[in-house]
């Protein structure tokens, strides 16, 4: 209801601080095969104490594990998807329209000008689908934008996402080799622990070698981040040195993109690394640039038959040169596992991460109960995209449109 919503700005053509009444709105998901939720019944208690009003759409969470019985219990209203968007004052979802092109883009003639939309919106390769947001004249923030500083680690959804994927990507590997993980000792001899390569050795790398670890694996890892190797050792795995020259180390914990000649050496040196791997997990990706290429079809040819590959940058057209997203190949022999949306095949505990993350930035945002927020802070200057009806955040207005 749009009376619902109250809108002040002060200073004059300028943005200055915002207040909004606080009516939160969890709309269920339109991606498809998007199985997580925004905020579950557990994550209310906490945005109670803000004094929020809170609106489910209809079925927002059976997928993930939670029935509506369990928001009703919690005080949530359960309504139709255009009761919520009408008397929401902000919306919070898993996927806002850059991360969901076909739905996201149903829900435009939803917003209205005032309203607040936070999620994923993938906006460094979605810049037309943030500048049709901004026309709507809705502010959206963007959770692959937190900063990684201490005090914004509890809203880091990206690493909350990365450590399901992890997970899930040894999973996938365990399930698709035609090879036992750990050493066993029967009667009818020894059975050799599967050898598990993890490139790259960020949140999710971490949670592969630890995933691995478990199952009982022999873990190598290799990052182009110097500080990595520690990382890598304290979870249980061998860290692989490569003479490649020059380091990736770039800011905020992510490393950088470096130059086709840096890749070639890198590729050249880890082939014979790889030949000797049962399974191979891939994790580099590069935020809103397209994942650096790692292992060629050539090195692919030269693994093992029955090795597996398991490309989690997918999404971002793969580390591997033979990955088809979204499709598992055998090249040779070699299995090449392109998954998508890795966090949403445990959407439980992913959407549980998630909720935390979203409603501690909406906390951020609302700390006595309405939104007030200063566009200078450190935290709001980085996550906001849009705003009285423009493009606002420098690195995607630097974009071109329709960037991929």
């Amino acid at each position: 209801m749009a009376s619902d919503l109250l809108i002040e700005s002060q200073g004059q053509g300028e943005r200055g601080i915002e207040r909004v009444s606080l009516i939160a709105g969890v709309p269920k998901e339109t991606f498809p095969n998007e199985r997580r939720v925004a905020v579950t019944p557990g994550a209310f208690d906490k945005m109670a104490k803000l004094g929020a009003s809170l609106l489910v759409e209809t079925g927002a969470g059976a997928a993930a594990g939670f029935p509506d019985e369990e928001y009703k219990a919690k005080g949530a209203r359960i309504v139709s998807r255009d009761e919520l968007f009408a008397g929401a004052g902000v919306i919070l979802c898993v996927r806002a329209l850059g991360s969901n092109p076909v739905g996201g883009r149903d829900d435009l003639p939803r917003l209205r000008l005032g309203q607040v939309v936070i999620g994923f919106a993938d906006p460094l390769t979605s810049v037309a689908e943030c500048e049709d947001t901004a026309r709507t004249g809705a502010t959206l923030f963007s959770m692959e934008l937190v900063p990684r500083i201490t005090r914004a680690r509890v809203m880091d959804a990206l690493s909350s996402m990365a450590t399901v994927a992890g997970y899930e990507a040894v999973l996938i590997a365990a399930r698709t080799s035609p090879r036992m993980f750990p050493m066993l000792m029967t009667a009818a001899g020894t059975i050799a622990p599967a050898r598990v390569f993890v490139l790259g050795v960020g949140v999710a790398g971490l949670q592969a070698i630890a995933t691995a670890k478990r199952l009982g694996a022999v873990v190598s890892a290799y990052d182009v981040r110097s500080a990595a190797k520690e990382q890598a050792e304290s979870v249980g795995a061998k860290f692989v040195t490569l003479d490649v020259g020059g380091s990736a180390e770039g800011s905020g914990g992510y490393a950088k993109a470096m130059d086709e000649a840096f890749y070639r050496r890198q590729r050249e040196l880890m082939t014979a690394v790889l030949r000797e791997q049962d399974v191979v997990i891939t994790t580099a990706a590069v935020p809103g640039r397209k994942a650096p290429l790692l292992i060629t079809a050539e090195m692919v040819r030269a693994m093992r038959p029955g090795s597996v590959i398991v490309d989690m940058a997918a999404e971002r057209g793969g580390n591997c040169e033979s990955t088809r997203p979204g499709e598992t190949v055998s090249i040779g022999g070699v299995v090449v596992a392109g998954p998508l949306n890795l966090p949403s095949e445990s959407p439980y505990h992913a959407s549980q991460m998630y909720a935390k993350n979203i409603t501690a930035f909406l906390q951020h945002l609302a700390p006595k109960g309405d939104f007030a927020w200063n566009p200078e802070e450190e935290i709001v200057r980085e996550t906001m995209v849009t705003c009285d009806g423009k493009v606002v955040h420098p690195r995607v207005a630097a974009q071109p449109a329709g960037v991929a």
